[in-house]
């Protein structure tokens, strides 16, 4: 019993002296408030994991449902040459431009039923003769894919900014209207048509703006929204030619007016002869009623 006292009262002692050193209780501290950070930041780090996996969902769900997203995209396409290999194929007949040198007009003219005409588009062939596929220029909504007799297969793509695509000369075509197409989905193949036949297998090529052809080589690798700025020009020319219309008419008015005097003119000298007849008329009967007196007095004298 004694030793165990003993040991017991040794162990107490050394307890105590342990505890009596100056470096324990701040050690005691230090560990104790590192223990209290440790769990408080990675407590912090919990509910940040978890307020990201509850905004994660939301924020993919107005991603995929908002529109301004997808129309942005849409304004950054470009026009692209409508054919799956363009190294391939090459500009065999160009857009007739009314500004462009006597030659270049020459050679934009198609030769049909035995009159020339103007060239609303680009004729796209390759060196070989070979078809070859075509494809979308933009992306859009197809609104026609008809063959027609002359033309071949046709078809026509409508765009944002009033923007219409359309392909003619095709030997197949692989879109229905109302069919939703993308940006260099294939459309159809190059093929012949009696519209144009001396161009051989070819692609005719337009595009459209509120339904004016203009030159598609001047868009190419533009963005849509481009097209609208010679359009609005366009319409300007227009105008200012009206306008000057209408000043060279405005003359032409006050030309007149003259005319309408000359008229007056003719018609009172017409007139002036009954005028002058009736003064005539006038005088001999004058004449007659101072000749009556005379003979009545010469008559008393008689």
């Amino acid at each position: 019993m004694r030793e165990e006292e003993k040991k017991r009262t040794s162990q107490n002692t050394k307890f105590q002296q342990f505890f009596r050193k100056r470096w324990v209780f701040p050690a005691i501290y230090l560990m104790s408030a590192a223990v209290i950070l440790t769990a408080v930041l990675w407590y912090q780090s919990i509910s940040n994991n978890v307020a990201e996996d509850l905004q994660t969902p939301d924020q993919g769900e107005n991603a995929m449902n908002d529109p301004e997203a997808v129309e942005v995209n849409a304004l950054k396409e470009n026009v692209k040459m409508p054919a799956l290999d363009p190294d391939a194929v090459s500009v065999v007949k160009k857009f007739y431009d009314p500004n462009a040198s006597t030659e270049e007009q020459e050679a934009a003219l198609v030769s049909y039923n035995n009159s020339y005409r103007m060239n609303k588009g680009i004729d796209i062939a390759s060196e070989d003769q070979k078809q070859f596929d075509v494809v979308a220029s933009l992306s859009g909504t197809v609104t026609k894919a008809t063959k027609d007799p002359i033309l071949g297969y046709v078809v026509e793509i409508e765009h944002e900014n009033d923007v219409v695509t359309v392909y003619q000369s095709l030997a197949e075509a692989n879109v229905q209207a109302g069919d939703k197409v993308e940006q260099n989905e294939l459309i159809g193949k190059a093929g012949k048509n009696l519209y144009n036949e001396e161009d051989g297998i070819h692609l005719h090529f337009e595009i459209r703006q509120n339904g004016t052809a203009i030159n598609p080589l001047t868009y190419m690798d533009k963005p849509v929204t481009s097209i609208e700025e010679p359009v609005q020009e366009e319409a300007t020319q227009e105008e200012s030619a009206q306008e000057e219309a209408t000043q060279e008419e405005a003359p032409t008015e006050d030309a007149e007016a003259p005319k309408e005097d000359a008229e007056a003119d003719d018609k009172s000298a017409e007139e002036s002869p009954e005028t002058d007849k009736d003064a005539e008329k006038g005088e001999t009967e004058g004449s007659e009623q101072s000749n009556e007196p005379e003979a009545s007095n010469s008559t008393l004298n008689s």
